[in-house]
């Protein structure tokens, strides 16, 4: 067979199986996220009393100057250093000073001593201080945080991993980002704040030539074909999407996570690919970071499934399968 043939057939062969991929994702995806919610999952629970109290949402205006979400899955040992750092730190802010904070904990479907564990938390702080939020079933990190996010109080909300990994002194740094983006201390004006689009994001990027240095040649092959795949298909001008430490306003979060997706490990690529696409500011700020044991990422495994959803992210944007909602003008 004639080679212009071939290349003509392979080529119809393949605009047509794009298109029908296309096709099927319009047809099966939702232009905006549903986020389903249990009764259960709409309350916590103070330890003290035993009574159900019904979490604020993030429409309400904000009652406290930080709210920190930390989500958890099965982090029965990680969990007790970091909240002993977390609190420490936030608790000595608080001295001398009007500072007000909450930490919600969320519980993304944990079998282990988890909840038990942060409600222990809870009992010594008062829930006005620390709240847990126990999710039925395992939604992934991105669903996690999300449904933090929108229980919080805050006028500002900061995401921190469980693990520790990230100093919580480094809040200081992306505070500084995040300041400097506004122009507003978030302490001294948290109403004015809370209204302002911003977001400040941790960084590990300065620790990537050691990080190269310990990994074995194939996962820095991994590594570098992330980077690349976040480049081409999502968010440009940021060195590390993945640090877990991220700070936002009140308003920034309440636009980015309710257009969120995704709820797997990618979810912070979709979110800063949202806040990128509505020219939400971003300050991008390094910080301390050491890896803990204990990592529920499978190094392989987890970086080919995120390496799809960033495919999928940008084609069901593109194609206008998924839609973000707009920025609303007062």
């Amino acid at each position: 067979m004639d080679l212009k043939v071939l290349f003509f057939l392979g080529t119809a062969f393949l605009t047509s199986v794009i298109i029908s991929v296309c096709i099927l994702l319009i047809a099966t995806s939702k232009a905006y996220p549903l986020v389903v919610r249990s009764k259960k999952e709409k309350y916590f629970i103070d330890p003290i009393s035993g009574k159900e109290i019904q979490f604020p949402t993030n429409n309400e205006k904000s009652s406290v100057h930080l709210s920190v979400i930390v989500p958890a899955y099965n982090e029965e040992t990680r969990l007790p250093p970091m909240l002993d750092e977390c609190t420490e730190f936030l608790e000595n802010r608080c001295k001398n000073s009007d500072f007000k904070y909450e930490i919600i904990v969320v519980s993304d479907g944990s079998t282990d001593k988890t909840v038990k564990i942060a409600q222990e938390y809870a009992k010594k702080l008062s829930t006005d201080k620390l709240r847990v939020l126990d999710l039925e079933n395992n939604r992934g990190k991105g669903g996690a945080v999300r449904l933090g996010m929108q229980s919080a109080r805050g006028s500002v909300l900061l995401f921190a991993d469980a693990d520790g990994a990230t100093k919580f002194s480094d809040l200081a740094k992306v505070e500084e980002g995040l300041y400097k983006l506004i122009k507003y201390d978030y302490q001294k004006n948290p109403s004015i704040v809370e209204e302002k689009l911003a977001i400040s994001i941790g960084s590990r990027a300065h620790l990537e030539k050691e990080a190269i240095a310990k990994r074995n040649f194939f996962r820095t092959i991994l590594m570098y074909g992330f980077h690349f795949l976040v480049w081409l298909f999502t968010v440009r001008g940021l060195k590390d999407t993945q640090c877990g430490f991220k700070l936002l306003t009140r308003e920034a979060s309440r636009i980015c996570f309710d257009s969120l997706h995704v709820e797997r490990w990618a979810f912070d690529v979709e979110m800063l690919y949202i806040a990128q696409s509505l020219k939400i500011p971003i300050s991008e700020v390094a910080v301390k970071w050491t890896e803990i044991d204990g990592s529920k990422v499978t190094p392989v495994w987890s970086w080919i499934q995120m390496g799809v959803d960033l495919g999928l992210i940008w084609l069901r944007y593109t194609i206008g399968a998924w839609k973000i909602k707009p920025i609303k003008k007062y």
